[in-house]
């Protein structure tokens, strides 16, 4: 297991972020800290192996956080989670060695994909012995989120809405849903239904295929792809 420390001023962001950890496989939440002083305490005490850290904090910030952690030699993975989107934190962040730094707002899909390429990153690394420039490169790529990207969603398109899409689609299984059948179920009018399945499809989440009717009218329908796991 992943052993997650969570690292943020606000209690229900810290919650909603600890949600999502623990629905992941192979992570657990092992404590959360509001401050920084909380957070450098907390490394020392629990040994987590990663750190969701945020920049703005009440004493100091994660940047400094970072830092200390840095010249404390903990040997603890870090992913910035933050609203700060100045280059020079950015730049510090970097310096600092985060694996990944995620901006606020964003959507769980991207959380949980930053978090799966962490993980994938971690088992390649255990599975080494002796690293040829091939595998440093492959280990490398996927740190710094060279893997498959997440698509960003574009306007109009509302994560929150997206991921209700999503579901019902999954729900419908293999028979998948029309636009119709999608409005119906999810209380999004017509065009809007079918504007959030082409997304997913954009976003290869889903399938679309041509239907024939008993009167030989066309009819698409979306079937959610299902979802591959890190090896």
């Amino acid at each position: 297991m992943i052993r997650t420390l969570i690292v943020d001023d606000d209690f229900m962001v810290a919650k909603v972020h600890a949600g999502f950890v623990a629905a992941l496989d192979g992570f657990e939440v092992v404590g959360t800290a509001s401050s920084g002083a909380d957070a450098l305490a907390a490394v020392q005490r629990l040994r987590p192996d990663l750190v969701l850290l945020d920049v703005y904090l009440p004493d100091m910030t994660g940047l400094e956080v970072l830092r200390r952690l840095r010249a404390d030699g903990a040997p603890v993975d870090v992913v910035v989670i933050s609203a700060a989107r100045d280059a020079e934190s950015i730049r510090s962040a970097l310096h600092g060695g985060v694996l990944h730094y995620l901006v606020k707002p964003f959507d769980r899909r991207t959380f949980e994909t930053r978090l799966r390429e962490y993980a994938a990153v971690r088992t390649e690394l255990a599975a080494l012995v002796q690293a040829g420039q091939a595998d440093v490169d492959r280990v490398f790529a996927g740190a710094r989120g060279g893997g498959r990207a997440v698509p960003t969603t574009p306007k109009g398109i509302a994560p929150e809405t997206l991921q209700l899409v999503r579901e019902v689609l999954g729900a419908a299984g293999a028979d998948g849903l029309s636009a119709t059948e999608c409005s119906e179920r999810t209380g999004l009018a017509r065009v809007s239904a079918r504007r959030y399945l082409e997304q997913l499809v954009t976003q290869e989440e889903a399938d679309v295929r041509q239907r024939y009717g008993t009167a030989g009218r066309p009819e698409r329908r979306f079937t959610l792809r299902s979802p591959q796991r890190p090896g």
